[in-house]
């Protein structure tokens, strides 16, 4: 066929422009900062190791001692990022703040069940999902997401999201009772977003000790009989297997 344009691989991303020692000590800024502060602080930022021809899409975690805590690398990439940008991570971060534990996603990983799944295995409390969206969220799944994986797992996301766009999807907290706990203006302003996680108020969090401690009973079972399948013909008689 003719006359129709030609579809062409986007090239590879060219890291060598990135002054990487001018990043490091950036991130090193923000770090001592963030100590200076007493504050726990998640940023995130590409991290480049030397010598690899891609960096990470990552998120830092810093303590509130200003010592970097640990790193999350993507480890689900979209179609682009896997072509020409990233290199994928291959672990899952779970950081412990004052007796809460904390899980990290990005992005894409939103549409990745498992991601949230896994963590809600390892006990995790709250799940740190930081993206980027610029559309209303009747346009969007994007600020939906997060209320159905806390309503499901029985765990909060937290939600950030840059929110420079007026009427785009805003920040917030998904509390695990199918509500938002909080929620930013969607005025395109500057704003930070407030909430108290308490897994002992029953008020923010109902059912938190049935709906897990059940789920966690049944996940012997759970891996057992899921992957089991019978496979129906038309007429409701088992279908030949393969």
């Amino acid at each position: 066929m003719t006359g129709l344009p030609t579809w062409r691989r986007p090239g590879e991303a060219d890291w060598s422009q990135v002054d990487w020692p001018l990043f490091a000590a950036e991130r090193q800024r923000t770090i001592e900062h963030a100590g200076e502060l007493g504050l726990w602080t998640v940023v995130g930022a590409i991290h480049h190791e030397p010598g690899a021809e891609r960096p990470f899409n990552s998120l830092y975690v810093i303590g509130d001692d200003g010592v970097l805590a640990g790193r999350y690398d993507k480890r689900f990439l979209s179609s682009r990022e896997a072509a020409v940008l990233y290199e994928a991570g291959d672990h899952a971060t779970v950081v412990t703040v004052d007796g809460m534990r904390f899980g990290c996603a990005i992005c894409v990983e939103a549409r990745v069940p498992e991601v949230f799944t896994e963590y809600e295995s390892r006990g995790v409390d709250c799940v740190l999902l930081a993206s980027y969206s610029d559309a209303p969220p009747s346009e969007s799944l994007d600020d939906r997401r997060p209320l159905a994986y806390a309503l499901l797992t029985e765990m909060w996301i937290a939600f950030a999201v840059p929110g420079a766009v007026a009427g785009a999807t805003t920040s917030g907290v998904a509390a695990p009772d199918d509500r938002w706990l909080a929620r930013g203006v969607p005025d395109g302003t500057p704003q930070v977003v407030f909430a108290d996680l308490d897994p002992d108020n029953r008020t923010v969090l109902p059912a938190y000790d049935s709906g897990r401690a059940w789920r966690a009973r049944q996940a012997p079972t759970i891996r057992t009989r899921l992957g089991k399948v019978e496979l129906l013909g038309s007429s409701g008689d088992p279908a030949p297997g393969p």
